[in-house]
């Protein structure tokens, strides 16, 4: 796939989530930030395969979009910081939990909705076309299960995955989440020809 797919993925996905969290951080009791973003051409397995080492489980909000270029996206929280996600969105803290109840599962999949429609806004604005995201769902789980989870709604060949990092600070506490977006080919072509006709 041409590089260039990636870096107009890169751009689009760094200029909506800074937007993205900087709304955030008006609305909410934390400080949220964009620490990184990256754009990688990988399988499942190869994606799996990088998230091994970090091991443990996740709580995720995930969604798929139907229509003419059909993707998927997933942000994957901590479920021990459901204390530091709660108190940094809300303002006051949910009790820890050996697994989510349903309030939690609301919060999350709340705070998904915002974030991950960021990017499909981002991505519809950038192709001119109108996208249908499907209800967020939430997940909990290992690490492999969650990303098998998001690539259920599409083919198991490579995909452009565009990642972005996400950190939230409140009262001294730090969590890290991840928005994961497997873009299928049709699309990284389209955006070219987008960017080649503007």
């Amino acid at each position: 796939m041409d590089d260039k797919a990636g870096k107009i993925l890169e751009k689009i996905a760094l200029a909506s989530l800074q937007k993205c969290v900087a709304k955030l951080s008006r609305i909410s009791a934390g400080r949220w930030s964009v620490a990184d973003v990256k754009v990688q051409y990988r399988s499942m397995h190869e994606a799996i395969s990088g998230h091994a080492a970090g091991g443990g489980t996740g709580a995720a909000a995930y969604f798929d979009v139907k229509g003419e270029f059909p993707f998927t996206s997933m942000i994957i929280f901590r479920p021990e910081d459901i204390e530091i996600i709660s108190r940094g969105f809300m303002g006051f803290s949910f009790s820890k939990l050996p697994s989510l109840n349903q309030a939690q599962e609301l919060l999350l999949s709340e705070l998904g909705n915002i974030i991950l429609n960021s990017l499909v806004s981002a991505l519809s604005n950038a192709l001119k076309r109108s996208f249908l995201p499907s209800a967020p769902k939430c997940v909990q789980g290992e690490t492999q299960f969650l990303l098998e989870a998001l690539w259920t709604a599409v083919d198991r060949g490579p995909h452009k995955l565009v990642t972005v990092t996400l950190d939230l600070q409140c009262d001294g506490s730090v969590t890290r989440s991840e928005l994961i977006t497997l873009v299928p080919a049709a699309m990284e072509q389209a955006l070219l020809a987008a960017a080649l006709n503007d």
